[in-house]
C-alpha cells in the first residue's frame, strides 16, 4: 500500500476540541508540520475551560513524578499503554516546554505542580500566545455534528457547513453518556461506557457533615465488601467527604461504585496505616504517664480537635473524663472507632466544570506511539476522549499534554 501522504506540505488538519489536549495537539501539529493548515474547532464559546478552573483557579499543570514506570501507576485506566506514550513526552518534557516559553512551575509538598504565579491564566495565555504565533486558526461555537471518511480525506459536518480535511485530531473531551461518542462509534471505534471518576461522597444521613471544613491529614479509607482502599488527606464537606483519599478511591473504583449505584459503606481509619494494636500501645503509654489528663486533651492521636470531640460524642464519652477513668470498655470502643469508623454513602457529587470520566474510545483502537486510530487511518486522538483517566494531582493534564503532543506529530502506522 503506498503512503497516504508523501509530504505534510499543504495538509489541511482539523483539531476538534479547544481544551488542554486540543490546544497542545494543534500546537504540536503546527510545530512538527509548519506548512500544514491547522484549524482548532471548539463547540462552546469558552477555550481551555478546565484549565481555567483546575486547582482552584491555579491550574495543576502536572505532578513531580519523573519515572515513567511510577508515573503510569497513577492512571486507573491507561497505565500500561501510557508507559509507551510517556517515553515520547513526560513530566520532564512538560516542565521544559513551559519553561522554554517563560512559564516557570513550582512543586508543592504533595507533588502537585503549578505556575509560580498561582494563576491558571498564565497557562491559558501561554497556550493562546503559542497558537497565535504559529498561525493556528481558532473557531469557537463550532460544534461538530458528524465526521465522514471520504477516500483519503474526512468530511467534517458543522451547522455552518462542511469542511474537507486531510487529517483530524479528536480532542473533544469526555462525555457523561455513551451517546456522546456515537459519532466516533459510527466510524468503527469501540466505546468503553463512560462512568464518573474523581467524585466526592455524599452522606445525607451522617452527622459528621457538621464538621464541614475540617480535614484529616492522613487517613485510610476502605469500601466495605470490596478490595478498594486508598490513603491520603480527607476533607469533610457540607455534603459528606472529599479530599485526595476520597477522590483517589472514586477513580480506582469508578466502575465498581457505579455498579453499586453509589450506595455503599466505607470504613475510615483516622490514624492512616496505624492498626488497633499499635494505637492501643500508644494510648496505654499515655495513660501510664498522664493518668489524670482529660480524654479531650490526649496527645496520642494527632487528629483535629473538632473531629476528635465529634468521635467522643459519637461514643457518648464525656470529653472531661480522665484517661484513667476511661475504663477498658470505652478504651476499646474509642480505639475501634479511630481505626474502623463506618459511614454510609448515598450518592456522589461531581464538579461540572472539572468532571472526569473513565470510558471513551477504547485504547485497543489506538496506536499509543502515534495516537492514530487503528480503524480509521488519518484520525488521531488526544485527552479525555480516550479511555484514559488519572487520579487527582495533575495527572489528567499530563495525559492531555502527552497524547496531544504525540497526536500532533501526525505520524502514521498505516504507511507502507
Amino acid at each position: 500500500m503506498p503512503p497516504e501522504f508523501t509530504s505534510n506540505e499543504n495538509l489541511i488538519v482539523a483539531v476538534i476540541g479547544g481544551g488542554a489536549a486540543g490546544f497542545f495537539a494543534a500546537i504540536s501539529c503546527k510545530t512538527h508540520n509548519p506548512q500544514a493548515n491547522v484549524t482548532l474547532y471548539e463547540k462552546s464559546d469558552k477555550l481551555l475551560a478546565k484549565v481555567k478552573v483546575s486547582g482552584g483557579g491555579r491550574c495543576n499543570v502536572t505532578h513531580a513524578c519523573f519515572t515513567i514506570s511510577q508515573l503510569s501507576k497513577f492512571y486507573p485506566r491507561g497505565e500500561k499503554q501510557l508507559k509507551k506514550a510517556f517515553a515520547y513526552f513526560n513530566t520532564n518534557d512538560t516542565i521544559k516546554w513551559y519553561e522554554d516559553r517563560g512559564v516557570m512551575l513550582k512543586t508543592e509538598d504533595d507533588g502537585r505542580m503549578f505556575p509560580i504565579t498561582d494563576n491558571s491564566q498564565t497557562i491559558i495565555n501561554c497556550l493562546m500566545r503559542e497558537a497565535e504565533k504559529l498561525g493556528i486558526e481558532i473557531k469557537i461555537q463550532h460544534p461538530i455534528l458528524a465526521i465522514a471518511k471520504e477516500e483519503e480525506k474526512f468530511k467534517l459536518i458543522f451547522r455552518e457547513g462542511n469542511s474537507i480535511v486531510d487529517k483530524v485530531i479528536i480532542a473533544s473531551g469526555g462525555s457523561p453518556k455513551k451517546e456522546g461518542f456515537d459519532w466516533l462509534e459510527k466510524l468503527g471505534h469501540k466505546i468503553e461506557t463512560p462512568v464518573p471518576s474523581l467524585f466526592t461522597f455524599n452522606m445525607p444521613n451522617e452527622t459528621i457533615k457538621s464538621l464541614m471544613g475540617v480535614s484529616a491529614e492522613k487517613v485510610s479509607v476502605h469500601v466495605v465488601g470490596t478490595n478498594l482502599r486508598s490513603e491520603g488527606p480527607l476533607l469533610i464537606t457540607h455534603w459528606g467527604m472529599s479530599g485526595p483519599a476520597i477522590l483517589k478511591l472514586s477513580a480506582w473504583g469508578a466502575r465498581i461504585l457505579n455498579e453499586l449505584d453509589y450506595n455503599f459503606k466505607i470504613q475510615v481509619n483516622w490514624l492512616g496505616d496505624v492498626n488497633e494494636d499499635a494505637a492501643r500501645e500508644v494510648l496505654n503509654k499515655e495513660a501510664e504517664l498522664h493518668p489524670k489528663r482529660k480524654v479531650s486533651n490526649m496527645e496520642s492521636f494527632t487528629l483535629p480537635n473538632r473531629l476528635f470531640l465529634f468521635l467522643l460524642a459519637k461514643l457518648d464519652i464525656n470529653p472531661d473524663t480522665t484517661i484513667e477513668a476511661l475504663g477498658k470498655k470505652n478504651k476499646n470502643r474509642l480505639l475501634n472507632t479511630l481505626v474502623n469508623d463506618e459511614y454510609s454513602v448515598e450518592g456522589k457529587t461531581t464538579f461540572k466544570e472539572e468532571f472526569v470520566t473513565c470510558g471513551g474510545v477504547s485504547l485497543n483502537n489506538v496506536s499509543m506511539d502515534t495516537m492514530e486510530s487503528k480503524v480509521c487511518p488519518g484520525m488521531y486522538f488526544a485527552g479525555e476522549v480516550l479511555d484514559i483517566d488519572g487520579v487527582t494531582g495533575g495527572f489528567n493534564f499530563q495525559a492531555a499534554w502527552t497524547t496531544g503532543f504525540i497526536a500532533g506529530k501526525l505520524k502514521s502506522n498505516h504507511l507502507a
